[in-house]
């Protein structure tokens, strides 16, 4: 199973390099109109360092959601029998794939040539789940591709996204698999408090 998912994950971000070398005749790391002028190394290291730091801030407002509002509970809920079964080696290969692949289609081909708005609707569009939180969750994979698009676009480099995306992947599924925002009550749940809402 792991292996099929892998696959599905890496081939968009395959075919993302290859179309953008054919159709822009440049790299998809690479950001072809971006809005700060740097050299190679410097584009890197700034793109490096702001994903890990948008990276960290995504993560923190995770955790930070799911203890205080009920949507981010229904969302962590809808999504935790994804995570649950998970090893923590797949956790890493799931979440690196699915960075390069989404990253490589969504910013690295996408957003030169359709724009930071068009593809981060598409990203959200994309992060489709069934059940009430559905709209949550495009919401919120909606305001995190346009950052990833904006990142990209202002460094013109896809270091940062790759590394943000995989960072919040990673350490959201072992935050999903770990923590039920939902306590256990002994006693069936005779003292557990009535929530209204």
């Amino acid at each position: 199973m792991l292996r099929w998912g892998a696959a599905a994950y890496a081939l968009p971000g395959v075919l993302a390099l290859v179309v953008a070398d054919l159709w822009r005749n440049g790299s998809a790391f690479v950001h072809p109109e971006p809005w700060l002028v740097l050299d190679a190394p410097v584009r890197h290291l700034l793109s490096a360092l702001l994903g890990l730091a948008f990276g960290a801030l995504v993560v923190a407002a995770t955790r930070g959601a799911v203890a205080r509002f009920r949507w981010a509970q229904g969302l962590h809920a809808a999504l935790r029998p994804f995570a649950r079964g998970m090893s923590p080696l797949t956790i890493v290969v799931v979440a690196g794939l699915s960075s390069f692949g989404e990253e490589m289609f969504f910013r690295g081909l996408l957003a030169p040539g359709i724009g930071i708005i068009p593809q981060a609707l598409l990203f959200g569009a994309a992060h489709q789940i069934t059940g009430s939180s559905r709209w949550v969750w495009v919401a919120w994979a909606t305001v995190v591709g346009l950052s990833l698009g904006v990142m990209f676009q202002l460094t013109g480099s896809l270091f940062g996204p790759l590394l943000a995306h995989a960072m919040v992947n990673a350490l959201n599924l072992a935050y999903l698999k770990s923590h039920d925002p939902e306590p256990r009550h002994g006693l069936g749940g005779l003292f557990r408090r009535e929530r209204y809402p």
